[in-house]
């Protein structure tokens, strides 16, 4: 069954935050994604207050850009969620806005590279490992977390162009596509996430999550449009000019009633 979702916008206040929290999980709503824009409020930090401030919600942290923090870094932000609300964290990985990564001087030559070293180090130290890496731009000695994750969660990565949704099938559990036209573009990046990870060996399906853009009047047609187009979380997110999530908590409200 397609899980369902709704965005809280880094652009809303984030005094907001608990309201539409509580709201999604009275409401019987899957996921409440966030995501972090430089340069406004951290994801992790906001993601820890809405989980616990509510019961059984999952939360996304979709995307985190790999360039503004050290793989080890990150790896023990996603354990301590992990730890604190087991079977409730969703993390993405991605490039990030470029220009951005570029005014904080963190841009690399080579983003995929990045993305490739970055994601292999991250699911390694999840899942136990003890790493040394030499990589282009990840490099860890003798790295493990001295308290593994009891239940490790999903790791996604964040992409838009076929390049990077193969290397979600071919290195992460999934994939989160935030910026899709339509649910041809869902199926078309399935099939390239799953033919990479039958590539790569790796047995299943590819978890797909997409972000779509809808407002309240259509969002049941939405979820069920890119649902039957192989989205297994349809995240809905209102327009950027009105980011209140509520009038979509509503909608999706009615539609489980």
């Amino acid at each position: 069954m397609t899980r369902t979702g709704v965005v809280f916008r880094p652009q809303s206040p984030i005094g907001r935050l608990r309201a539409v929290a509580e709201a999604a999980d009275q409401a019987g709503i899957d996921e409440l994604w966030l995501w972090e824009d430089c340069f406004l409020d951290s994801a992790v930090p906001a993601a820890t207050a809405a989980l616990a401030w509510t019961d059984r919600l999952t939360v996304g942290v979709g995307l985190l850009p790999v360039p503004l923090r050290n793989a080890a870094a990150a790896t023990m932000e996603i354990a301590t969620l992990a730890r604190l609300f087991p079977g409730r964290v969703v993390p993405a990985l991605g490039h990030g806005v470029l220009e951005w990564m570029g005014q904080v001087g963190a841009r690399v030559e080579s983003p995929m590279t990045l993305l490739r070293e970055y994601t292999d180090a991250v699911r390694g130290l999840l899942d136990g490992e003890r790493l040394t890496v030499e990589g282009r731009y990840v490099r860890l000695t003798d790295v493990a977390l001295d308290d593994p994750v009891p239940e490790v969660p999903p790791l996604l990565i964040g992409a838009r162009g076929p390049r990077t949704v193969a290397l979600a099938g071919e290195v992460a559990d999934g994939v989160l596509l935030d910026a899709v036209a339509t649910p041809d573009a869902v199926r078309a990046a399935r099939n390239t996430a799953d033919a990479a990870r039958a590539a790569a060996g790796l047995e299943g399906a590819t978890r797909v999550v997409v972000f779509v853009e809808t407002t309240p009047a259509d969002a049941r047609a939405a979820v069920e449009r890119y649902a039957e187009a192989g989205a297994d979380t349809v995240v809905l997110q209102a327009p950027e000019h009105t980011p209140d999530p509520e009038p979509l908590l509503d909608a999706l409200r009615l539609r489980r009633s």
